[in-house]
């Protein structure tokens, strides 16, 4: 039975069990989103960092404005229509979208190539660099394999003890599993604690409120005066030991700033899907992130996790209140992580993004894991649509991103109504299709904006030979560049209906579950893919007989390839064989990561019945 805290009168929260150390408290009140909380510094005009959004925005504008004027040209030569002012109305937006992505990797490009990537990546640790500051790495988990976690654990616990000091580092693992799961948890972890060189603390919550972010600001309220900083992790998470020491060391050079957000790359990849995608994020990723960070300079975002926080600044900040009413909108707040990053700029903290060669996450093994994945996240974005005009005090550079998760979610219904309302015309007989079609020029341009990041990440690996040969050399990189084109096309118009189906779900008040996540597959039955993808085939089919109707296929054959072919697509790049025939072959080659290429032999754990099981940091393609 519990009893009654002698000052406060609460009863301390149940714990199913734990392994820690003494308490060292700090308050963490709740936020106010209606005042203005007092800042730890006034807010500097940055003129330069204004003039690089300002150019980013007008980069995205110009090309959307002389769309704009050559669709005009071509439909509204007699007047605009309503027809034709919808059509308009979706066409410009989701332009000026595709080229605020290309503007953004443009610069991206030119800082990685030109400037060597120098604004974008940690500062260098030297011989001199000696960390004062106490750091804890936060390892969340719900309902997780618990012996790939510990295995993922212990190449960052090796890495660290490689750097200088390394021993200002120490574990949590903070567990929300089930009882079934936490019984497995707390077995390995008193059989293998005494095997790791540093502490590595294990907590249990019996009650699993406010999900990871209640899970986080339970530790911070009992532990988080005893630590300046915390990496926040995720459970498929790892991260090198230097790169951590990095950023605890851009920490204490800067005490200003209150957070530093790693762009991870994908790891781990063990079927046809997480591979291409594995491939994709090492390939592409860098350029975009680098052109995000430098506009948005102090005000990045967080992510989760493979971050750095300032313990004192979140305790300060980052106390999230539930909201009043329902679901999608109400209840506690899903996606967390972005509105931390504003409440901590909020208040004057600066937050910064980084990229890092050696921070690392899995991917979703299949379409359906993603689409999973996706729906929560969805429906956590939606639900800041009232909270970035609500909350007081924040940054407008937070508003705008806040705005553009949102938003991103928005694009997937557009896209389909940009598509009905062009074969609806035709079919209304108010043009024939080809008449609100891009014109050769403009085509080019579309494709450009589309595809022209993807050249442009190719000829930044290429000029380095290191990465190049990282990329499997400059044939099997090409290759795989095509196969990514291919897949994506097809899997394009399988996302738009699937975020459209979300959105509107989430809308209605469909509540997303928030369970531990699916890291491991091995195909999937072709029945099952069909029920799973059965709008996706209604739509493909209703599209051929609109288009067809409408004078024929065109332009629309790539969106209903796609939709038919969803559970073909699902179920053949969801198989592990088919991700091993790919790695054989030399398509989606990505370079091993660095536990990879040192000695990090995987722990070994025997059960009390003598079945032995090897930790290796992902189960789904180390064993």
């Amino acid at each position: 039975m519990l009893t009654a805290d002698a000052v406060t009168g609460e009863k301390p929260m149940p714990r199913a069990f734990e392994q820690v150390p003494a308490e060292t408290p700090i308050a963490m009140p709740v936020q106010d989103f209606a005042g203005r909380p007092p800042m730890i510094a006034r807010r500097r005009f940055n003129i330069d960092l204004w003039a690089r959004r300002l150019l980013v925005v007008l980069l995205a504008l110009l090309p959307a404005a002389m769309a704009a004027h050559e669709m005009r040209r071509s439909i509204g030569l007699d007047g605009i229509s309503a027809w034709e002012g919808v059509y308009l109305a979706l066409f410009i937006p989701l332009f000026a979208w595709i080229a605020f992505g290309f503007a953004t990797a443009s610069i991206g490009f030119l800082l990685l190539t030109v400037g060597k990537g120098r604004a974008v990546t940690p500062h260098a640790l030297t011989s001199a660099t000696a960390l004062a500051g106490k750091t804890a790495i936060l390892l969340p988990v719900c309902n997780e394999d618990f012996l790939g976690v510990l295995g993922r654990l212990s190449i960052m616990e090796r890495s660290l003890a490689q750097v200088m000091g390394g021993e200002r580092f120490e574990f949590f693992i903070l567990s929300d599993s089930n009882p079934e799961n936490g019984e497995v948890e707390r077995r390995a972890y008193l059989e293998l604690r005494e095997s790791f060189s540093r502490p590595v603390h294990y907590r249990r919550r019996a009650l699993n409120i406010g999900r990871k972010p209640g899970n986080i600001a339970e530790w911070v309220e009992r532990f988080g005066g005893g630590y300046d900083y915390m990496v926040v992790l995720d459970a498929d998470s790892v991260m090198s030991g230097q790169t951590m020491a990095r950023l605890a060391a851009d920490m204490e050079r800067h005490p200003q700033v209150g957070l530093i957000q790693t762009v991870p790359t994908v790891v781990g990849a063990a079927t046809l899907f997480a591979r291409w995608q594995q491939f994709a994020s090492r390939l592409f990723g860098p350029i975009s992130a680098a052109g995000m960070i430098w506009w948005a300079g102090s005000e990045g975002m967080f992510w989760g996790h493979n971050a750095i926080v300032r313990v004192k600044a979140f305790a300060q900040s980052c106390g999230l209140p539930e909201l009043p009413g329902r679901a999608p909108f109400g209840g506690h707040i899903m996606s967390h992580d972005m509105i931390e990053a504003a409440l901590l700029r909020r208040r004057g903290w600066d937050v910064h993004m980084v990229n890092a060669d050696d921070s690392f996450e899995e991917f979703p093994p299949a379409m359906p894991d993603l689409f999973t994945r996706d729906r929560r996240w969805c429906q956590g974005n939606i639900q800041h649509v009232p909270l970035f005009m609500k909350i007081a005090g924040l940054h407008p550079v937070s508003r705008f991103q806040l705005l553009v998760g949102a938003s991103a979610y928005c694009t997937s219904p557009l896209w389909l109504a940009l598509m009905l309302v062009v074969l609806g015309g035709a079919l209304a007989g108010v043009w024939p299709p080809s008449a609100v079609l891009p014109s050769g020029g403009l085509l080019a341009v579309t494709a450009t904006l589309l595809f022209g990041p993807k050249l442009l990440a190719m000829i930044w690996a290429m000029i380095d030979p290191a990465r190049r040969i990282g990329f499997g050399g400059a044939a099997r990189m090409t290759r795989g560049v095509m196969a990514d084109i291919v897949l994506s096309i097809l899997m394009a118009p399988v996302a738009m209906l699937t975020q459209t189906i979300n959105l509107f779900g989430i809308l209605i008040g469909r509540k997303s579950s928030w369970n531990g996540q699916t890291r491991d597959r091995d195909g999937m039955g072709a029945l099952d893919a069909i029920w799973l993808f059965k709008w996706h085939i209604l739509l493909g089919i209703g599209l051929t007989a609109m288009a067809v109707q409408a004078g024929g296929l065109g332009w629309i054959s790539p969106v209903v390839a796609g939709l038919l072919l969803a559970p073909v697509l699902a179920a053949l790049t969801a198989r592990k064989d088919l991700g091993r025939r790919a790695e054989q072959g030399g398509l989606f080659v990505v370079a091993d990561p660095w536990w990879r290429t040192q000695s990090y032999r995987p722990l070994r754990f025997r059960w009390p019945n003598g079945d032995e099981r090897r930790m290796g940091p992902f189960a789904a393609n180390d064993e």
